[in-house]
């Protein structure tokens, strides 16, 4: 059995991990409900501007189509990964780099794929694929619609260019401070809308349809990216607030046992020393 000091430094220190743990859950827990409410504000604008747009894309036709709207082969792809600045937040890094595996692994497995990293946990991993083309961490220190704006603009500029002929997002969708969804999401070209495309004749438009589309459709790729930073941002605190809350729980019941532990070797050496004490004084009157 561990000695008595030992086990004295071992609940000390656990103790210690357990108030940082538990600060830590307090601080996430607090920046998760601004993060929540933002991502809950903008979802309804983002998803009806997108729908929208999908469905204006899906009625013109070709040559008056935007050209973000473009159907090429697809050779060059670029994955942009969305995950965080720091660790101590579970899974939540590690399932969106997995997928970027997967993507790169299965779905464009014939294609030259490469990467553009929003959070310094992508970056560390994916820079040593050498195909890295960019690392937008800093975006988290100040999460904006004009700093977000930037990199969408960067990404709309080389699919104009010719650069990529698709561009996917990965990032994790938040649903509630426990659950965090994977998602894969196309972001150039546009993805028309399936089914009947006259639903775009309730609208009456002015200027022509053509000139909405070209004003519109990067304003809506901005809001696309800016969502799903926003829905990544409020995932990080969830996922970060669920894991150490986990981790304060495991520290507890480890520090309970430690002090069980340590009770009982207390009590073994107190038994030991009245054994010898009596043993000692069987000896003397003997």
């Amino acid at each position: 059995m561990a000695n008595l000091k030992e086990i004295r430094n071992r609940i000390s220190s656990v103790s210690s991990t357990m108030q940082i743990t538990s600060a830590m859950k307090m601080v996430s827990a607090a920046k998760l409900k601004k993060a929540q409410d933002a991502i809950t504000a903008m979802r309804p604008y983002a998803n009806k501007l997108t729908e929208l747009l999908q469905s204006l894309s899906a009625t013109l036709d070709a040559e008056s189509g935007s050209k973000f709207a473009e159907q090429r082969t697809v050779n060059n792809v670029l994955v942009v990964a969305i995950t965080s600045n720091r660790g101590l937040c579970g899974a939540f890094n590690t399932n969106v780099l997995k997928q970027v595996t997967k993507l790169t692994e299965e779905t464009y497995a014939n294609q030259d794929v490469s990467y553009l990293a929003v959070g310094k946990k992508a970056n560390d991993i994916l820079a040593k694929t050498g195909k890295v083309i960019a690392n937008k961490s800093e975006v988290f220190d100040d999460l904006t619609f004009s700093n977000v704006a930037e990199i969408a603009q960067l990404l709309m500029d080389k699919f104009n260019e010719g650069e990529f002929d698709r561009i996917e997002l990965v990032y994790n969708k938040f649903k509630n401070a426990a659950t965090q969804i994977i998602m894969t999401e196309q972001f150039l070209p546009i993805v028309p809308v399936e089914g009947d495309s006259n639903v775009s004749l309730d609208y009456i438009f002015e200027p022509s349809k053509e000139e909405i589309v070209e004003t519109l459709i990067p304003k809506s790729l901005k809001t696309q990216l800016y969502k799903a930073l926003r829905d990544s941002f409020a995932s990080e605190h969830g996922a970060r607030m669920t894991a150490m809350h986990k981790a304060t729980d495991n520290a507890t019941e480890l520090r309970d046992q430690l002090k069980l532990t340590y009770n009982k070797a207390r009590q073994a050496a107190i038994t030991n020393e009245i054994l010898e004490i009596v043993g000692g004084a069987e000896a003397l009157n003997s």
